[in-house]
Formats: structure tokens, C-alpha cells, sequence
């Protein structure tokens, strides 16, 4: 009798760590997905079952004070140092990535432009191009245009609706090529949520953290559902949506409606496609693109010699 395939094995921890900070990273930037740097690294089936443990069958776990198991469950040793390498990244980097948003955000976004084309020339190895698999795609496609191209809307930021915005952008975050926070920006919450990041507002922090928590714990079993039964028609359905994606990253923009928020900052509203003004701003925004696509080539060849050496002991 043949033996069962086995399973890949677990990265080890500064493999899983150095996943976090990247994904933390990129989660810190409207336009661009953590979801895309966990599915590039190779941790992206192993997050969605680890997340998805967290259910009914854990609370007896834990009732039952069945600690090994309830670990075991949510692969903890695999949660605790993806978690704290994003976390880190977050509390390190949202200061000068949301400087270089606000003060250079032409290339700030041709460097995630080539990490986006890049995510999307690897993930798309594994879709389907059959007619199903294309419809899929299109489908995608579609519907990242219509979200990217919202126009923000102004929102409270009380507890009710600092609650459902991270239900609803945690859904985004977990999906490669959907920026959870774009879709912060687009319901007026992206500044006020990083001023309290910066500033450990907990008042903020924690009903949003909350939404974050429910939100991702549903989202996740449709998702695991999906990759499942149709993995690849549902990757392909992910790339189309990264490609779409790329019209809010282009880099060269023209704001055609802006305003200003109560902090006094600038708001833009609405924008669209513009030509380099110069070829030298076109070949720096090439080579920064270019660099983008190099990062993510070598994040994967990072995660295959994890893998190896996984497997060699």
C-alpha cells in the first residue's frame, strides 16, 4: 500500500518572523495586500487553518485544560512569531512608511507597483486558465476596479464603526491583492487608525482590534472553503483582483477633487492616471519597480531554501 503524501513541513520561527515583518509592512500601505507576501512566502494555506482554528472546538479544548491540543490547534508556534513580526513591523515602520505616503508617494508606489506585478507573475503559476479559471480572473479584475476607483466617504470614528471597518478590512488584509488599508481610507479611517497606532490610542485600537479579530475568524472558513474545492479557479479569481489592483498603485497620478480633513492634512478624494512628467521620473520609477519585482523573486527563492532546509533537518 502506497504511503500517504506528506505533508510540507512547518517553516521554522526566523523564517515565519521575517513573514510577519513583511506582511506588516505591506498591511501599512493603502493599495498594497499582506495576503499577497504570506501567499508569495508559502505560509498562506498554513495561516488560513491556523486562524481557522480558532472555534468551539478550542474553547473545550481550553475548558478541558487541554493546552497541548488547543496549541497544537491554532499552530501556535507558528501564530506567536508571524503575529509579533508583524506587530513589530507595524509599530516600527508605520511612521516613516506613512512619511514616505504623504511626502513621496510617487515612489513609494513604483517600488510596490513591481511588488505587486511581481506577486502576481508567481501566485499565478498556481491558478487555472481554463474558461472557468478566466471568467474567474475577470471577475476579479472587475470588481478590484470598481473598489480601488471608490471615492473615500467621511465616517465617525466611535466604537460601533471603528468595530465593523476592522471586520471589514481585516476581510481585505487576508486576501492577496486587496489592501485592508485602502479600504480603511476609502471609509474615512485610514489616518485616524494610524495616528492611534503611533500614539497606542486604545480607545481606538481596541474596538477595531476586536472587529479585526471577529471579522478575520468567519471570513477565513469561506475562504479555506473556496481553496478547497476550486483552488484553482479561486487563485485565479485572486490574481485578477491583484491586477485590478494595480490601477490604485500606478504610481503617476492627477488628483481631480481633494479636501481637507479636521487635522488640517489634505484628503484626496479623487484621482486618476497620469503620464511621467520627465523620463527621468519614468526610469526611477522603473528601477524602483524593478526592485519590487526583485524583492518578491527573492522572498520565494528564500521561502523554497526554507523549505529545503526544512527538510533536510
Amino acid at each position: 500500500m502506497a504511503d500517504a503524501p506528506r505533508r510540507p513541513p512547518a517553516p521554522g520561527w526566523p523564517y515565519v518572523l521575517g513573514c510577519g515583518l513583511a506582511m506588516g509592512a505591506a498591511d501599512v500601505v493603502p493599495g498594497v495586500s499582506g495576503g499577497s507576501m504570506a501567499f508569495i512566502l508559502g505560509i498562506y494555506s498554513r495561516l488560513l487553518e491556523a486562524v481557522a482554528g480558532f472555534d468551539l472546538a478550542l474553547l473545550r479544548l481550553l475548558a478541558q485544560r487541554r493546552w497541548g491540543e488547543a496549541a497544537a490547534r491554532v499552530h501556535l508556534g507558528f501564530l506567536v512569531p508571524l503575529l509579533a513580526g508583524i506587530l513589530g513591523s507595524v509599530l516600527l515602520l508605520v511612521r516613516p512608511i506613512t512619511w514616505l505616503y504623504a511626502q513621496h508617494p510617487v515612489w513609494l508606489f513604483a517600488f510596490f507597483f513591481g511588488l505587486i506585478v511581481g506577486s502576481i507573475v508567481l501566485i499565478a503559476r498556481q491558478a487555472h486558465w481554463g474558461s472557468s479559471g478566466l471568467v474567474a480572473m475577470a471577475v476579479g479584475a472587475a470588481a478590484a476596479l470598481v473598489f480601488v476607483t471608490r471615492v473615500p466617504v467621511s465616517m465617525p470614528h466611535d466604537a460601533f464603526t471603528l468595530f465593523w471597518s476592522g471586520a471589514v478590512a481585516i476581510m481585505a488584509m487576508i486576501l492577496p491583492g486587496i489592501s485592508g488599508s485602502f479600504l480603511l481610507l476609502v471609509l474615512g479611517q485610514y489616518q485616524h487608525v494610524m495616528e492611534a497606532v503611533k500614539g497606542l490610542d486604545l480607545a481606538t485600537l481596541v474596538p477595531f482590534a476586536l472587529g479585526c479579530a471577529i471579522g478575520l475568524a468567519a471570513f477565513v472558513r469561506l475562504l479555506r472553503w473556496l481553496l478547497e474545492r476550486w483552488h484553482g479557479q479561486t487563485v485565479a479569481l485572486l490574481v485578477g483582483v491583484m491586477a485590478g489592483s494595480l490601477w490604485k498603485i500606478w504610481p503617476f497620478r492627477t488628483v481631480l477633487e481633494s479636501t481637507t480633513n479636521a487635522k488640517g492634512k489634505l484628503v484626496v478624494l479623487r484621482d486618476a492616471l497620469a503620464a511621467p512628467p520627465d523620463a527621468g521620473a519614468l526610469l526611477a520609477a522603473v528601477l524602483l519597480g524593478a526592485v519590487g519585482v526583485a524583492l518578491v523573486v527573492g522572498l520565494e527563492w528564500l521561502q523554497q531554501r526554507a523549505g529545503v532546509a526544512e527538510m533536510g533537518g
